[in-house]
């Protein structure tokens, strides 16, 4: 069994003999140790970047043929898929003429293909391990180290997913969620940095953020906070009522119970904002605010 792909760093691409390293995190590219690997036809770019996302793990034909024609594959598909994947290894072994094994980090497997997990390195590998590390040591109160690891798993983006990439309905889905794990590394990493004091200093990230991201609460939320701290409570109370109007407008709803409950304490000066946190729920903070009046 593969033990998956090994944890990517950019410093060190090309020190390990005969590995592959592949980026997804923006445009896709790949190098075999220090050389650049051409892969230009669009549909070859759909095989190796799904097989990169499952790097150690088997793609299997049928999911290759969905990601690369849906529901209306031609009858050659099966040896034009074949193709694809000659393709590929053969421009493995252009990047590498002096060692023809390097063929075989993309291997054929009973029902579908795999990269060698032992042979691959990739930037989602690397992102996803920074952010375990930071959610880890954010559940752990540990702030400053979750700051880090989230912001250097965030320094790994080049660009939207796979932006250069043709995506089937496979890596549709695949890219949304490369993204959605994105956003949460981010609302992670600001809520470690206003725990941390930063407020000052994340008010034109939050500022950008917030107005491409008009509904999103969490991101509402960090602005109103930082905005308190900074004296400017006006302004955190415009964003309240911008998102409020955004939900309103967009979806008929209200802003969620922690929205409502920010707005309130900011109205009212409680010091509890200090240390407010998105993670809380209304009865949460409400249970807080009656353990320091007690």
């Amino acid at each position: 069994m593969s033990e998956g792909p090994k944890r990517y760093d950019p410093a060190n691409v090309g020190q390990q003999p005969g590995q592959l390293s592949v980026r997804l995190l923006g445009s896709l590219s790949l190098h075999l140790d220090a050389a650049p690997v051409t892969a230009s036809a669009p549909k070859q770019r759909q095989v190796l970047a799904l097989l990169a996302l499952n790097a150690g793990r088997i793609v299997t034909v049928p999911a290759l043929i969905e990601e690369l024609w849906a529901d209306r594959p031609p009858r050659s598909h099966a040896t034009t898929l074949q193709t694809y994947v000659l393709q590929l290894r053969n421009a493995l072994a252009a990047a590498d003429a002096d060692r023809p094994g390097v063929r075989q980090i993309l291997r054929t497997r009973h029902g579908g293909y795999l990269l060698e997990g032992d042979a691959c390195t990739t930037d989602v590998f690397a992102f996803e391990n920074r952010v375990r590390a930071g959610r880890a040591a954010s559940e752990a109160g540990d702030h400053r180290r979750a700051s880090e690891e989230l912001r250097q798993a965030l320094q790994l983006w080049r660009g939207p997913a796979l932006v250069d990439v043709r995506k089937g309905s496979v890596l549709e889905i695949e890219a949304v969620s490369l993204e959605e794990s994105r956003l949460g590394a981010l609302e992670r990493r600001i809520e470690s940095d206003l725990a941390l004091g930063r407020h000052a200093g994340l008010l034109g990230e939050l500022t950008r953020v917030v107005a491409r991201n008009t509904m999103n609460e969490n991101l509402c939320a960090f602005l109103m906070i930082a905005l308190y701290r900074a004296g400017r409570v006006g302004r955190s109370l415009e964003a309240f009522h911008r998102l409020r109007s955004v939900l309103n407008h967009e979806l008929g709803v209200e802003p969620c119970p922690r929205l409502q409950n920010l707005q309130s304490a900011i109205l009212s000066g409680d010091p509890d904002l200090d240390v407010w946190t998105v993670s809380w729920s209304p009865e949460e903070f409400a249970a807080h605010r009656l353990a320091r009046v007690s």
